[in-house]
């Protein structure tokens, strides 16, 4: 999520915009909590690879030679976001039934899943405000060798872990992503498109041993997801331009989508007679992106856009 700009030149990177486009539609699929729950073999390989591989983008994207008044204005304007919509979610789970239900919020309670364990879906922002922090931070103050700095980096966000702020499971990919930013190797040159890529993955998706992300056969098939997808760009045509549409502006599906996947729960009894709950997915879907999409319109047209994300529109 954020932007898509080479490490080079500055440009967007179309390949990056497709697969954020394909990891935040994957997101917002399985957390319809209706359809996951009925495919939970499937929900498991996806959990593997799609956010994984959004902190990887986001680790080859960061640029830790911005100025620190322009890296803080980044910073920034994640954080205030995560702090709305989490602090929101945090006192929707205290009065709704949900699977993230909190009986007797306290001030004390609000705090600790607010800056140590998120609650919900905005874990991911709260993890990459604190990477993109230390990450930043090592690379500016400290000199050392590249090396060096990454094995800091590594302990870091190991203990971090250990202490249960992150899970080593999702630094473990934008620390990747960094160190493949620091190799001054284009992305696509590390990450090419195949489509025999597909076999590897499908022997990896029937066994279910490596749905781990911190495992090999995680990093596999992160990295063999990521192929295949980069092989099918090509062919991507009449539709090119939504797919990078969505991918540009999946901080905001992310951000508001959770606002819908609760009220798609109002389509389940008009639709429970498809077992295989596609039909609710293919209804569902179209209403949390629309949705999201529409928030953010109305946020532009209001001119709050400038308050949440710090820019003059939400859209990109």
């Amino acid at each position: 999520m954020g932007g898509t700009r080479s490490a080079t030149k500055g440009k967007r990177i179309d390949e990056l915009d497709l697969l954020k486009c394909l990891f935040i539609l994957l997101m917002i699929a399985f957390h319809l909590a209706y359809f996951g729950d009925g495919h939970p073999y499937v929900k498991n390989f996806v959990y593997t690879f799609h956010m994984p591989g959004f902190l990887l983008i986001s680790g080859y994207l960061m640029n830790v030679d911005k100025p620190v008044r322009a890296f803080a204005r980044t910073l920034l304007w994640l954080l205030v976001p995560y702090v709305v919509m989490e602090s929101g979610y945090v006192v929707m789970a205290s009065v709704l039934p949900i699977r993230d239900h909190i009986s007797g919020l306290t001030p004390a309670v609000f705090l600790s899943k607010l800056f140590l364990h998120p609650l919900g879906p905005y874990w991911y922002l709260h993890t990459l405000i604190i990477c993109r922090a230390i990450y930043y931070a090592t690379f500016r103050w400290i000199r050392l060798s590249t090396l060096s700095r990454f094995i800091i980096i590594g302990m870091a966000f190991y203990g971090l872990s250990v202490a249960g702020l992150v899970s080593a499971g999702c630094v473990l990919y934008f620390l990747l992503g960094a160190v493949v930013r620091q190799s001054r190797q284009p992305f696509l040159s590390i990450f090419h498109g195949s489509w025999l890529a597909a076999v590897p993955l499908l022997v990896l998706f029937l066994s279910p041993s490596c749905f781990n992300r911190e495992s090999l056969g995680g990093v596999l098939i992160v990295y063999l997801t990521i192929s295949l997808a980069l092989a099918a760009f090509p062919y991507i045509r009449r539709s090119r331009r939504l797919w990078l549409f969505l991918g540009r502006n999946s901080l905001v599906l992310y951000i508001f989508s959770p606002l819908f996947t609760i009220c798609c729960k109002a389509f389940i009894p008009f639709l429970a007679f498809d077992g295989t709950r596609m039909l609710f997915l293919l209804v569902s879907l179209p209403v949390c992106v629309g949705g999201s999409l529409a928030v953010a319109r109305l946020l532009d047209i209001v001119h709050l856009s400038p308050l949440l994300f710090g820019r003059k529109r939400s859209l990109i």
